[in-house]
């Protein structure tokens, strides 16, 4: 019985460390999927009229560039 006991351990500790490191991930990926979500909002509730200071790109039919 102890030597099947011992041959379980291993798979036991990864698996736990698997865990872990899942959990750990999911927590990284949620932060940083509010961090974005929330630099968004602030530049959606942006006024307009501080966009429109920005000054916007415009192609040249001729050769296809874009510049200033």
């Amino acid at each position: 019985m102890s030597a099947k006991l011992i041959s379980n351990v291993p798979r036991l500790v990864l698996w736990a460390a698997g865990t872990v490191a899942a959990f750990a991930l999911a927590r990284i990926v949620r932060n940083e999927f509010e961090r974005v979500n929330a630099e968004l909002d602030e530049a959606r509730l942006t006024p307009v009229t501080e966009r429109a200071q920005h000054p916007t790109l415009r192609r040249d039919p001729r050769t296809g560039i874009y510049t200033l």
